[in-house]
């Protein structure tokens, strides 16, 4: 993979177009006992600006989690397109109607029949410390070309581009 420099507005608008399209996340959260758990949440497809939204029922283990400690990973694939994203950053628990009528899809009722007044519905907000994402956006022939070119001459294969972003953590005020 090769790692060019790029602004880092360039990487969260490169990030948020990786992550277009991949339906599903696995979050992963930390355990009572520091252990680590991972699910599979809905991604909702809108411009990526440094936050990500889940619906969840806010009695669940996760929410229990994240209310414990904040830290998560997100991890995104797509392997048909060779997108890869890893996501860190802190959850939080939010319980706001309008944001959740904004972020709302009929779909959504499989999971609260009640739909919008579903009491227990809520949204988990991850607020995006550090990424990374791995994109190789050559076809399978010329990643080919390219595979076979470094076993050929010895030089390291370099099948795309690789990116880290580091916003740091949010201020408190």
């Amino acid at each position: 993979m090769t790692t060019t420099t790029k602004s880092p507005q360039d990487v969260v608008e490169h990030l948020g177009k990786l992550i277009h399209g991949i339906k599903v996340a696995m979050m992963t959260t930390v355990d009572s006992d520091g252990s680590l758990r991972s699910r599979p949440m809905w991604t909702y497809d809108k411009d990526f600006d440094g936050e990500l939204w889940f619906f969840t029922n806010d009695h669940t283990h996760k929410v229990d989690e994240v209310q414990k400690d904040h830290h998560v990973s997100l991890a995104y694939s797509d392997p048909t397109r060779d997108r890869y994203v890893s996501v860190s950053g802190r959850c939080q628990l939010i319980r706001d109607k309008a944001k959740a009528k904004e972020l709302w899809n009929p779909s959504l009722k499989a999971w609260f029949p009640q739909g919008l007044d579903d009491p227990n519905l809520a949204l988990l907000r991850v607020s995006v410390e550090k990424a990374e994402y791995w994109d190789t956006p050559n076809s399978k022939r010329v990643q080919l070309v390219g595979f076979v070119k470094a076993v050929l001459t010895g030089e390291k294969y370099q099948p795309g581009d690789n990116q880290k972003l580091d916003r740091g953590a949010p201020r408190r005020n």
